[in-house]
């Protein structure tokens, strides 16, 4: 039987590194952390006791090669403070955003996408 403790990270293909960086640091606020020296680039990420990593792989099967936003896709969520700080915050960016304050899920989400299209939740109890 496998017993786990806790999800220790994410690893997302991207195709560029600089504009996924930006995306990550500028647009989502995160705190980018030491990497190891590894033979291909990346960047990886501290999010509470979790990781973020990632991976220039322009050959991905992974990348969906669309930015449409859609709750149905692989995705992962980020629980967030506050929705209405987000919701504002994403809105001055530009970027676009799926909205979602009465899902079924029973929490409130917002969907967006980073430059490679992979989709990111961002979500807070009702």
């Amino acid at each position: 039987m496998i017993v786990i403790d806790h999800l220790h990270h994410v690893s997302l293909a991207v195709t560029d590194l600089d504009r996924a960086k930006s995306f990550y640091s500028h647009i989502l606020c995160l705190n980018e952390i030491e990497r190891p020296a590894f033979d291909f680039p990346g960047a990886w990420y501290q999010v509470g006791s979790q990781q973020l990593h990632l991976i220039v792989y322009p050959e991905a099967s992974t990348l969906r090669g669309t930015d449409e936003l859609t709750s149905r896709e692989g995705h992962f969520a980020f629980r967030v403070k506050s929705y209405e700080e987000t919701l504002k915050w994403l809105k001055s960016t530009g970027i676009e955003i799926q909205e979602n304050y009465y899902s079924k899920s029973g929490f409130a989400q917002l969907f967006v996408s980073d430059p490679d299209g992979n989709l990111i939740e961002l979500n807070i109890e009702r």
